[in-house]
């Protein structure tokens, strides 16, 4: 028995020493399911049973409730790495970084390929070894992960995936930006949204004018061309907002981000911009629901973003922003200037600046009120989507007692007599 430990712990020690060689991945090994991975290897060298048994609960309670495995866990960690060399992919070309670096970049993923070797099912028998016990511990066993966006973790020397790590990095952005692809500006801070709306463009129906011409905007924006800032303009309900998140599910994985910036953070839109535009990705600023009082603060952070001041335009942002009216500054019947008054043509001016702000808009779209027609053809798209066994004659009777009884013809509208009749026929 001594000598089947000896041999455990020589193995543990060989991890120790490949994990503590890393030159710029330790945040990989800072997580909390890292630190009770290594906690582990401790443990089992010190020899103590209690400890030992004791740490590896610890570590299988990490992976459980992460619902990972430790080899999913590493490649997870190793595509969101902040690092040098991670920091410098994201903006350069591979050629143009630091040969030096280059080298200690592939050094890492030498050793990080040898703690991906690293078994549960091994660790489990040596603790079994070290501790004397007579089971071994329950084995933390998960089907094996798939990573499509990358092919390194399947070869068999992980130094020869650089080039492809140092693109991923490039596209998808590293940390947060390679972590989220949809956030809110919150306190002067990006956030990260980890469940946004999953809505799919073909998930979206009628209206197949202005949805081609926001996707080709965004097609333009992601080739690196001057994309125009967009307003979507229309009646409530007409899936406006539906239509702006459902880019970044369809574009997400070419680098595509959402930052949704609501009426108390509009004032800090230049400083939005300021912090992306050195980013690889590109960046829409989505503004719901947008219209400004007299005198706001927001309406001169806003014609900053959208004409820009002494700061260049930053190319990889646009604003879209969505509004139930075509003048996004209320006017007020007081505003209009009178003929007695002796600053008329100022005043004049003045109302002519507001109620022109959505032409600073690069391109304006316009939704309008669905008709009978356009909403039946939203229903039966959301009907065959959600393949409900109803005939065509009975869903229209419905669908438009529905929008009578309810809030009238709209996209919404059409979603919520879905949603409602699709939970009615499977409760039946």
């Amino acid at each position: 028995m001594g000598g089947l430990a000896a041999k455990a712990i020589a193995s543990v020690q060989r991890f120790q020493q490949q994990a503590a060689g890393l030159l710029l991945y330790q945040s990989v090994l800072e997580t909390p399911i890292s630190q009770a991975w290594l906690n582990l290897l401790d443990a089992l060298c010190r020899e103590d049973s209690a400890e030992c048994l004791m740490a590896y609960g610890h570590w299988f309670r990490a992976l459980a409730t992460a619902q990972q495995s430790w080899q999913g866990h590493l490649i997870q960690q190793i595509l969101r790495s902040e690092n040098p060399f991670s920091h410098l992919a994201q903006r350069l070309p591979v050629q143009e970084l630091p040969p030096a670096l280059l080298t200690a970049a592939q050094s890492d993923l030498r050793r990080l390929q040898s703690l991906y070797g690293c078994q549960s099912h091994q660790l489990s028998q040596w603790v079994q070894t070290v501790c004397q016990v007579p089971e071994t511990p329950v084995v933390w066993h998960l089907e094996a992960e798939s990573w499509p966006e990358v092919s390194f973790p399947g070869l068999p020397d992980w130094q020869t995936g650089l080039i492809e790590l140092a693109t991923y990095y490039h596209q998808q952005g590293i940390g947060p930006m390679g972590q989220y692809r949809v956030f809110r500006w919150q306190a002067g801070t990006l956030v990260g949204v980890p469940h946004p709306d999953p809505v799919q463009l073909r998930d979206l129906a009628a209206y197949d004018e202005p949805r081609q011409q926001l996707i080709q905007n965004t097609e333009f924006l992601l080739a690196g061309y001057a994309a125009l800032h967009v307003l979507l303009y229309g009646s409530r309900g007409s899936g406006k907002s539906s239509l702006v998140k459902a880019l970044v599910n369809e574009y997400g994985d070419r680098g595509l981000r959402l930052i949704q910036v609501d009426k108390a953070g509009m004032t800090e839109l230049p400083a939005i911009v300021e912090q992306v535009r050195d980013l690889p990705q590109k960046f829409i600023i989505f503004v719901d629901d947008l219209s400004f009082e007299e005198d706001d603060d927001a309406f001169k952070a806003l014609k900053v973003v959208l004409e820009g001041n002494v700061t260049a335009r930053a190319q990889n942002v646009v604003v879209y922003a969505t509004s139930n009216r075509r003048h996004l500054v209320r006017e007020y019947f007081s505003d209009r200037p009178r003929p007695s008054d002796q600053d008329e043509i100022q005043s004049w001016d003045t109302l002519q600046e507001k109620l022109s702000f959505s032409d600073r808009f690069g391109l304006t779209l316009t939704f309008g009120a669905a008709d009978q027609k356009t909403y039946l053809a939203i229903v039966r798209h959301l009907a065959t989507q959600a393949q409900l066994a109803i005939a065509d004659a009975p869903l229209q009777q419905r669908a438009l007692q529905w929008a009578t009884r309810h809030n009238g013809r709209s996209g919404r509208t059409a979603r919520q007599f879905i949603d409602f009749l699709q939970a009615e026929l499977a409760s039946n």
